[in-house]
């Protein structure tokens, strides 16, 4: 028998290099060999906030152009404030955090991933208690921070106005919540909290979440023209602040979709439907403060309470967070 011929440690860390492929999971081998796919299977939230901001500021490019916005374009979109107002936003919005966490949640997690994304977003089986809360308490504070900013209590609204609030609550959560909510609260927020845990979550979700709107800011929508960049700054702090209540109502309930939605739309709707015939004498700039007054009040509230963790369960029990697929 021939002696053995030595092995070279290139050879050798060729072998040990084939041998750790071989072992990888067949799918981790296909990210590195599908190019785009792959990048979107490693690295998720990237790419669904890159796709979220594309989507939509692309979409939104006709309305920020149009006589509803910048006016370079000779062209307006048909109908009154509101009409127009959903004509040139919601394409953009649907186009964007919705789409987008679709698209990801498909490429990554295939049938299984979608049917799980389904599962959070009909999510309605919750103590009744909690929409009783997030119900009484968004008007409730909007009313209170109001009242304290304006030195004066406020006014009955009119029947007509009692009388649509409601309504008006269902067409917000078809509109601005389902077209949000699903990216920013139940796609990105669980994965985001999984690896930083609650309050860095929040603190990359929250400003995400407010300069997205900004191209908004260059229309009717945002003031535009007589919007300044401190309307703009003080719209992304806000968004930051309500960030923490959105997490903590995300988290206590279980990653319950339509309880966020609610939660989010309940803002809207309350300055959309009441809050001019309640506050009629207080300026426009008053009244962003007032959310901004009651977000930050909640936030701070919250995070004391807490002490950071926003009802987020301890790592130990990673596998009860919210909105986490397998």
């Amino acid at each position: 028998m021939s002696p053995q011929a030595p092995v070279s440690i290139e050879t050798g860390l060729a072998a040990e290099a084939a041998a750790e492929v071989a072992a990888e999971p067949v799918e981790a081998r296909e990210d590195r060999a599908t190019g785009l796919r792959g990048s979107i299977r490693r690295r998720p939230v990237t790419w669904f906030f890159t796709l979220a901001y594309v989507l939509s500021w692309v979409a939104w490019t006709p309305y920020v152009l149009s006589q509803n916005g910048l006016g370079v374009w000779d062209f307006a979109f048909p109908g009154g404030r509101v009409t127009t107002q959903l004509l040139g936003v919601l394409p953009g919005a649907y186009l964007g955090p919705i789409a987008s966490a679709l698209l990801v949640t498909g490429l990554t997690e295939g049938r299984a991933g979608l049917r799980a994304w389904r599962g959070r977003m009909t999510k309605f089986r919750v103590n009744w208690r909690w929409y009783a809360v997030v119900l009484l308490s968004v008007p409730t504070a909007l009313i209170v921070a109001s009242a304290a900013l304006g030195d004066r209590g406020p006014a009955m609204p009119p029947a007509v106005v009692l009388a649509a609030f409601l309504p008006g609550l269902l067409m917000q959560m078809v509109t601005t919540g389902l077209a949000e909510e699903p990216g920013w609260r139940e796609f990105a927020m669980p994965r985001l909290q999984e690896r930083y845990g609650p309050l860095a979550a929040t603190l990359i979700v929250g400003p995400l979440w407010g300069v997205w709107h900004l191209p908004l800011f260059l229309t009717e929508w945002g003031g535009y023209p007589d919007v300044t960049g401190t309307h703009v700054l003080k719209f992304v702090v806000t968004a930051i602040a309500f960030s923490f209540v959105m997490t903590w109502v995300f988290n206590r309930s279980g990653g319950s979709m339509p309880l966020v939605m609610l939660l989010h739309c309940g803002v809207n709707n309350y300055f959309s439907v009441a809050s001019l015939d309640m506050f009629p004498w207080l300026s426009s700039e008053t009244t962003s403060n007032a959310f901004l007054l009651s977000s930050m009040t909640a936030a701070l509230i919250l995070l004391v309470a807490t002490r950071g963790r926003l009802g987020c369960p301890p790592a130990s029990a990673a596998d009860a967070l919210p909105g986490r697929t397998v």
